[in-house]
């Protein structure tokens, strides 16, 4: 069967069937890719396909990217970006993403066999936010959650765009509280329930967003029941991006994505096994 695309309650997804299994009910994984490249949910399902494992890989398109970017213009990323980048660009995109998940995980329920186990969650660099904070209030029970180069404190993304642009962000009250609505370290504990956790960091990824991933995993850790249910697996040579620019469209593999796609689909295969 071919990929299947389309909308869910106006968010753009792009499904990719199970492997190895018959025509009946299949675990579902569901997915939100980055603002770097990949960006789109087409070029995120071609980067990580995870061909091997026996469950519904569901790539959600993130608003403001692929067919939401306003007026089509890539560029609409770094006005909202200097306007601000936390409350006008990273916030609202991942309040969005978590906003319209409960309706569109209902139709795509309705759309697909999959099966009534507990979902996957995966989220890629910002859209790992999407995957803690959907976390912390799930619409349905979730068995397994994997992050590549997530944004776990989105304040070192805010610090890191901001060096990209060329200028410091001017940090206000409001979004201090925003930053911290966004820091799954400090909000661990309000992760819902204890689910196996992959977190996959890259070698050359930013050296913040390294550090804030090994405090999530140790922070984890300290509270599940069982710590070695928490992963982190360093990428060699994997730098943030998963794919060249401008990642709007599908393309071939690149070789980090290869070794991320490896992990992935070890680790997916394993949880969502045939009964």
């Amino acid at each position: 069967m071919d990929a299947i695309t389309g909308t869910a309650a106006g968010v753009p997804f792009t499904a990719l069937p199970p492997s190895g299994t018959d025509d009946g009910p299949a675990p579902l994984i569901v997915t939100w890719h980055m603002l770097d490249a990949p960006r789109t949910d087409a070029a995120f399902a071609a980067a990580l396909p995870m061909a091997g494992v026996p469950a519904w890989r569901v790539h959600l398109g993130m608003p403001l990217c692929g067919p939401r970017m306003v007026e089509g213009r890539l560029d609409r990323h770094l006005e909202l970006a200097r306007e601000d980048i936390l409350l006008a660009y990273f916030g609202p995109i991942i309040r969005q993403a978590v906003e319209e998940f409960p309706a569109a995980l209902a139709e795509l329920r309705r759309r697909l066999p999959v099966d009534d186990r507990p979902i996957g969650l995966l989220g890629a660099s910002l859209g790992g936010a999407v995957a803690l904070q959907v976390l912390t209030d799930p619409p349905t029970a979730v068995g397994a959650v994997a992050l590549v180069n997530p944004a776990v404190r989105v304040s070192a993304g805010v610090e890191l765009l901001a060096a990209g642009l060329g200028r410091p962000y001017e940090w206000t009250a409001e979004s201090r509280r925003a930053a911290d609505d966004l820091d799954f370290v400090g909000r661990a504990g309000e992760l819902t329930g204890e689910p196996p956790l992959l977190l996959v960091s890259g070698e050359h990824d930013h050296p913040a967003l390294r550090e804030d991933a090994a405090s999530l995993v140790k922070a984890l850790r300290g509270r599940y029941a069982h710590p070695e249910e928490v992963e982190l697996t360093t990428v060699p040579g994997l730098a943030h991006a998963l794919a060249d620019e401008p990642g709007l469209e599908p393309a071939p593999q690149s070789p980090s994505a290869v070794a991320v796609d490896g992990v992935l689909t070890q680790w997916f295969a394993r949880r969502f096994a045939p009964r």
